[in-house]
């Protein structure tokens, strides 16, 4: 099992959170089997996501699909994110 971890700022949560939940279907037919969404304890604006995938290669295609980044656009992120890729030991 492969993570992929990804943390960014947003410009308003709630703003974001609606497009995160609109784009499950995307995550679904992408390859992720489980995702949850975690906010900073001192700024509820400095959000990390994980997704989980079966493989590297899952993980990898589903960080470079072009409806994630206008997703992303949609949801207000700001600047480039922090992005990392782990595998369960």
């Amino acid at each position: 099992m492969t993570t992929l971890f990804v943390r960014h700022d947003v410009s308003d949560y709630a703003a974001w959170r609606k497009v995160y939940d609109e784009f499950r279907p995307v995550q679904k037919a992408n390859g992720v089997t489980a995702e949850a969404v975690f906010q900073a304890s001192d700024n509820p604006n400095d959000v990390t996501v994980i997704h989980e995938f079966a493989t590297i290669e899952a993980a990898q295609a589903f960080g470079k699909l072009e409806e994630l980044r206008a997703a992303m656009r949609r949801g207000g992120v700001l600047g480039a994110p922090t992005v990392w890729f782990t595998n369960k030991a």
